[in-house]
């Protein structure tokens, strides 16, 4: 009954403020279980102004899936990932989530400035107004994607072949004894969070440039790629 979500949960459905009204943001939450945690965080994080991508694993439970279909019914600018990964950790699947949710926001209505990714154990300690200002007072038409150069101790991620395993509910990465090739274009590889704030205009350039393509297809088979993609893009000359 969506009446009752939006009555009980006490949804905010009007913007609070018009700097809020006129800086829309989306957001792309990939999630597996505990659906009242899930719930509580998109409580928290709502405003009928933003987009919301939900990535739901494939691997979870078909009563999950249906309850989390129920609420996203409520809302019309929050939606499923139309393509559904399995999604094992520090796995490719993780990175190709955030993609696919990517491809669907660009061609949203709305109008949306930045993006931001979050897990659904994740719950925001800002309100929507003071990320808003955070981001127009030091990162206006920047990204936030922290890293350094690859540490040695990160190298291994990156220079032998891994494979996921998926079956009979367990799920993991491991490495296989292939040496793989030199990044494309010879790009310097840097390490950094999984997490980011992207312009939309980045995003854009992620699904469309030549080394953005190149580079996703190489990460294919390395550990936790999306702790170099992000960062390694955000370095890019111009």
């Amino acid at each position: 009954n969506c009446s009752m979500v939006l009555k009980t949960l006490h949804f905010i459905t009007r913007p609070l403020s018009d700097e809020e009204g006129n800086f829309s943001l989306a957001y792309i939450i990939t999630i597996h279980k505990e659906l009242e945690m899930f719930v509580k965080l998109l409580r928290a994080i709502y405003m009928p102004q933003n987009i919301y991508c939900i990535h739901v694993d494939e691997k979870s439970p078909k009563d999950y899936k249906a309850a989390v279909q129920n609420i996203v019914n409520c809302f019309e600018n929050i939606f499923i990932s139309s393509k559904r990964e399995n999604v094992v950790y520090a796995g490719f699947s993780r990175l190709q989530a955030d993609i696919n949710c990517m491809r669907d926001l660009v061609h949203s209505k709305i109008q949306w400035n930045y993006v931001i990714n979050l897990c659904g154990q994740d719950y925001p300690i800002k309100t929507n107004k003071d990320i808003i200002q955070y981001i127009k007072s030091k990162w206006n038409g920047k990204n936030m994607t922290p890293g350094v150069v690859q540490p040695l101790h990160m190298k291994h991620r990156t220079q032998v072949s891994y494979r996921e395993y998926i079956r009979s509910g367990i799920s993991y990465v491991y490495p296989t004894k292939n040496i793989k090739a030199k990044p494309p274009y010879n790009l310097t590889i840097y390490f950094g969070s999984a997490y980011y704030i992207l312009t939309k205009e980045f995003v854009e350039f992620t699904l469309t440039d030549a080394r953005a393509k190149d580079l996703l297809e190489w990460s294919r088979d390395t550990y936790s790629p999306d702790e170099h993609y992000w960062v390694t893009l955000n370095r890019l000359n111009g």
